[in-house]
């Protein structure tokens, strides 16, 4: 069999995660099969208080497999998961009135009324008639559902269905938000609102956001996991992950001497070099293939400072979020198509 590649510590910290001492998701060595097909295999990883991570993948990759298993919906075959320190599985529910949860396709009672499938749902987590009031109120407003809660659900537009479906997920105040493809399918303008809110709601919420809208990831994720072909295959701070990929400086000068690339490829850690004129200003901008970023950044610098060199820009390239995507899936067997398929 071909080596499994290997996979995230689930106690590590990455940067701009919560403590490791505070972990509200805790995922350890989550497998699922289906007959022949293994969906999930060894999935392990951890998100702390107020993180918002980006869950990302191919087609079949396990994500939906994967988001199930967390909520509970799906009995893992192999592994576990504790929400705030409590298992999901088990007769205490106590870790399941944690989540919120919004699946891809959004459960909606379409001959509903907008109010009384929220009050449904706020009476399905057990919530008393006065806190039922209090809590549908909160969700209209902050789902921005106001001048809506009398019309039937099936007369909504889509992008008013998914918020129904986000303020269900509100409605019982939860730590942690599941999100499986909250804007899928959602004209730019609805994009853009359920992808403030998500902002919004990051604030006093821990948010595992699954999308195949890289941009969305940018704008709202400071981390990602990757899924490919079941198994957990990159986790990381969105700019290490990119980092990771591209070893490249970006280096301005105004009007540079004939002997500047020259001078430049001397300099240590500098592998090799192009270059672009930019603007009719005389700036020259190259582009360094470099061994160590960081330090060769420093030397750049100093070197600039030294030769009196004018320096218009200095920074780091990296991958974007796209090449990052691709690199670690590019020709991945997406074992969990079939997994994804059954449990749609």
């Amino acid at each position: 069999m071909p080596e499994s590649p290997p996979v995230a510590d689930p106690q590590a910290h990455e940067p701009g995660a919560a403590p490791a001492s505070e972990p509200i998701i805790r995922a350890v060595g989550l497998g699922k099969r289906y007959g022949d097909v293994q969906a999930a295999q060894g999935v392990s990883f951890t998100i702390g208080r107020g993180e918002v991570v980006g869950f990302l993948g191919p087609n079949g990759a396990g994500k939906s497999t994967t988001m199930k298993m967390l909520t509970g919906y799906l009995v893992p075959d192999e592994g576990s998961v504790e929400i705030m320190g409590e298992p999901i599985l088990g007769r205490d529910l106590a870790a399941r009135r944690r989540i919120g949860y919004l699946p891809e396709h959004t459960p909606l009672y379409r001959g509903m009324r907008v109010d009384r499938y929220l009050a449904f749902g706020a009476r399905m987590r057990g919530l008393s008639k006065a806190a039922a009031r209090d809590a549908l109120e909160r969700v209209v407003q902050r789902c921005d559902l106001e001048g809506y809660t009398t019309r039937r659900i099936r007369t909504l537009s889509k992008g008013y269905k998914q918020r129904v479906g986000l303020a269900q997920a509100l409605i019982a105040d939860p730590d942690v938000l599941i999100l499986d493809e909250p804007t899928s399918g959602l004209d730019p303008a609805e994009i853009v609102r359920i992808r403030d809110l998500v902002i919004e709601l990051s604030k006093d919420k821990t948010i595992l956001l699954s999308t195949h809208i890289l941009p969305e990831v940018e704008e709202v994720c400071r981390r990602a996991l990757i899924l490919a072909g079941g198994r957990l295959v990159a986790d990381g701070d969105l700019l290490d992950l990119g980092a990771g990929q591209h070893r490249r400086v970006a280096l301005t000068l105004v009007e540079p001497p004939a002997e500047a690339p020259q001078a430049l490829l001397s300099i240590a850690g500098v592998l090799a070099l192009a270059q672009t004129v930019q603007g009719a200003e005389g700036r020259v901008r190259y582009h360094l293939e470099v061994d160590d970023p960081h330090g060769v950044a420093e030397r750049l610098a100093h070197e600039s400072q030294t030769r009196g060199w004018r320096l218009s820009e200095l920074r780091h390239e990296t991958a974007t979020l796209e090449q990052v995507f691709l690199h670690h899936t590019r020709g991945r067997e997406t074992a969990g198509a079939a997994g994804e398929e059954a449990t749609a």
